[in-house]
């Protein structure tokens, strides 16, 4: 759901260079319906001038804010494994990060208890849901909600809902260790003073709840039509993603809609890497009158070829991450291709289709010259979609559709990287052996003229 992600091949690089970061600002949904007027996101009251992802997405609200990331190396005691359950929620949150302040708890009745402390005290909570894992994009929110609040709220849970029957949910990282000391290094740069000057607050909590806990009433299910309570967005839950994936943003909403009750922030942050997820939270919490602000922060990429970061690219090796980076030179080949037929040509603007194309040229080349080494040398892929789509409503433009150049667009994809063939001694094949790993990734297309 939520975006250590590196792999052998790549730790060198990502610590002798700080990680790319999409240039883009931060745009804040939520708080009431978003209009558009004159090429603007906004609320009624005060509509602001698109700028970037997340209000292409439609992330709109009342303000837009710029958010840069500002990668901090630090080091920080060990953590011990990840603690058992509170035996009662009285208990709970007595157990911290070592080294810190920051409480770990286990059980909803405890992180609620600390929660209306909170309340009272009239200090504002922001949440950074995650499932661990954690990397540079993750910290990157981390950061951002302490600028904007005086208390983070950091969730560690692997939300078994969003994973398809025949998914990676048992293969999927799990480093409490290293993501408590990943926290613990960010805190102390707030408390030093160093990793931002505008940070308001710091983190006060992680919430790292049991499934029995986030599923009282029973393991949910992860069939299509398994029993479970869950919640459902549609029509934009369904496409894309959502037809590869059919139960992912079922899972993905179903759990947000529980944290967001469970701690009751005013603001959650989520990553642009997911844009089709922040399009389905942000109708959720719309249409739901869920009282809280959605941020939505740019894509934190690994150099130096701007893989966007994820908790999946450990699974790459290093093969397939030489590879890897596919999708991105795809999605730019066609974000390149419509820019050009729309400013140097003075022509037409290009169809879907044409500038699909661009991307699927760059694919099928790459592939056919991966097939053309030996295959103890080689890394296979499979582009299982590339997509132009409706900024508002991810729905697809038609294929002789031209981009609105009031609307802007949105340039998405996936890829699946194959196990490697002939693996060779001693060879990097990535975290769990190296299985299928699938990556996504996205560009968006902004608008170049006014309504």
């Amino acid at each position: 759901m939520f975006r250590s992600g590196v792999t052998t091949a790549a730790r060198a690089a990502t610590r002798s260079a700080p990680p790319i970061v999409d240039g883009m600002a931060v745009s804040v949904v939520g708080r009431g319906m978003a209009t558009r007027k004159s090429g603007t996101w906004g609320l009624t009251t005060t509509p602001t001038r698109i700028q970037n992802a997340a209000t292409i997405a439609g992330t709109a609200g009342k303000a837009t804010r710029r958010f840069h990331a500002t990668p901090t190396h630090s080091t920080a005691a060990a953590a011990p494994p990840a603690p058992a359950p509170a035996t009662s929620p009285a208990d709970d949150g007595q157990d911290t990060i070592p080294g810190t302040s920051i409480r770990v708890f286990r059980t909803v009745a405890g992180l609620r208890a600390w929660r209306r402390q909170q309340l009272l005290a009239g200090r504002s909570v922001g949440l950074v849901p995650t499932m661990g894992a954690l990397h540079e994009g993750h910290l990157d929110l981390v950061r951002a909600a302490a600028r904007d609040s005086d208390a983070v709220v950091v969730t560690i849970y692997v939300n078994p809902t969003q994973f398809g029957v025949h998914e990676d949910l048992g293969s999927y990282p799990r480093t409490w260790e290293a993501d408590c000391r990943a926290l613990a290094g960010l805190q102390a740069t707030f408390q030093q003073g160093t990793s931002t000057s505008t940070s308001r607050g710091k983190i006060e909590a992680v919430f790292a709840p049991t499934t029995a806990e986030m599923y009282p009433s029973g393991p949910p299910s992860q069939e299509i039509n398994g029993p479970g309570s869950f919640v459902t967005i549609t029509p934009v839950g369904t496409v894309l993603e959502g037809a590869s994936r059919p139960t992912f943003f079922r899972g993905v909403a179903t759990v947000c809609m529980k944290l967001f009750h469970i701690v009751q922030p005013e603001t959650a942050y989520f990553g642009q890497k997911d844009v089709q997820q922040t399009v389905v939270l942000r109708r959720m919490v719309r249409d739901f009158a869920i009282p809280l602000t959605l941020v939505v922060g740019p894509t934190v990429r690994e150099p130096p070829d701007g893989l966007a970061l994820s908790s999946r690219n450990v699974y790459l090796g290093t093969r397939r991450r030489a590879v890897a980076n596919v999708l991105r030179r795809s999605l730019l080949a066609a974000e390149a291709a419509a820019a050009t037929a729309a400013t140097n040509t003075g022509g037409p603007r290009l169809t879907h289709d044409q500038i699909l194309a661009a991307a699927h040229r760059v694919a099928d080349e790459t592939l056919a010259a991966q097939k053309q080494l030996p295959p103890h040398e080689r890394a296979l892929f499979e582009i299982d979609y590339l997509s132009l789509s409706d900024a508002d409503t991810m729905e697809e433009l038609a294929a002789d559709q031209r981009i609105d150049p009031t609307r802007g667009a949105i340039l998405s994809g996936a890829v699946r990287m194959l196990p490697v063939e002939d693996p060779q001694p001693g060879e990097d094949l990535g975290h769990s052996g190296g299985p299928l790993v699938r990556l996504i990734d996205n560009i968006i297309i902004q608008p170049t003229e006014e309504q």
